[in-house]
């Protein structure tokens, strides 16, 4: 039944958050934000009662060889699933950034008035300005940052920074995390896997707040948002996407801290703890190419 409900919560969610970003939550009271919420406070039930029902079955068991190749390959597939997920929003970027932009300023394609376009229109990346809908021609407004010449201190300030920090932080998470494997293989799960996979829960929750920081600084000094323009747009989902993902590995990898605890794992049985990792390092090759093609290039 877990599958099943759990669609269910990623419909309201994705829903709701699809009304809020098209201003439809604005025109029914709010119903958009409701939506969203109440999707993701169903998510976390469902994934409390299923994660329980796992840890009880495997405390109990019930689990033989077979289904823990069986979990393996569900966790394999739904890591290449993420890929995917990925690849499709890093096509989007490489597609507007290198193709449509390009071909909207006229190359490859002969003569293009940038007036076709719209008034002042001029193509070049990051395109962080677009037309109020409402209006055209040569009354259209603008809608982007109120300085177009802050957005270079912006990519100055994140690219010799917060991300650059943040890249820091997940690189060292992904070695302890390592070393917390390591040391769950050759037994000492007491003392050192603890420490090193309690440092790598520390290191996500600290990756978390620094993008909240690094949000409020483009937002509120420089002008970022998700309606500047196409850079805003894919700017805002990929690294908005990343750090859920990186909120629900640090929750993943704290569930598998908490088992430790309770001495749930051995040297030889603990894929709760290889998944979690699996996912761990992921996100952080993510993170890589977020830096490179968002951030640098």
């Amino acid at each position: 039944r877990w599958p099943i409900y759990a669609s269910v919560a990623l419909f309201l969610m994705a829903y709701g958050a699809a009304w809020m970003i098209n201003g439809l939550a604005d025109q029914n009271g709010g119903l958009g934000l409701t939506l969203l919420l109440t999707g993701a406070f169903c998510m976390g039930m469902i994934l409390i009662g299923w994660f329980r029902n796992v840890i009880e079955e495997s405390q109990s068991g019930l689990y033989n060889a077979q289904m823990d190749r069986s979990f393996r390959w569900g966790m394999s597939w739904f890591i290449f699933s993420e890929v995917m997920f990925f690849a499709a929003f890093f096509g989007a970027l490489f597609y507007v950034r290198n193709l449509a932009v390009p071909w909207l300023g006229g190359a490859g394609v002969g003569e293009l008035n940038p007036e076709l376009i719209w008034n002042g229109f001029e193509a070049e990346w990051p395109l962080m300005i677009t037309p109020d809908e409402a209006l055209n021609g040569e009354n259209a407004r603008m809608v982007g940052p109120d300085d177009t010449m802050a957005f270079p201190g912006f990519t100055g300030k994140l690219a010799g920074w917060l991300p650059l920090w943040n890249t820091i932080i997940l690189m060292t998470s992904s070695f302890t995390v390592h070393m917390a494997h390591h040391a769950l293989k050759h037994g000492d799960q007491r003392h050192k896997f603890n420490a090193w996979l309690g440092v790598t829960v520390a290191l996500g929750a600290i990756f978390m707040c620094v993008q909240v920081y690094e949000y409020y600084e483009a937002y509120h000094h420089y002008g970022l948002t998700l309606q500047s323009g196409i850079y805003g747009t894919t700017f805002f989902m990929l690294t908005g996407f990343h750090g859920a993902h990186v909120t629900m590995g640090t929750i993943f990898l704290a569930i598998q801290l908490f088992r430790s605890f309770k001495g749930h794992f051995k040297s030889d049985d603990h894929f709760g703890f290889e998944a979690a990792s699996w996912y761990w390092h992921f996100v952080d090759v993510v993170w890589v190419f977020l830096f490179l093609f968002v951030y640098i290039f």
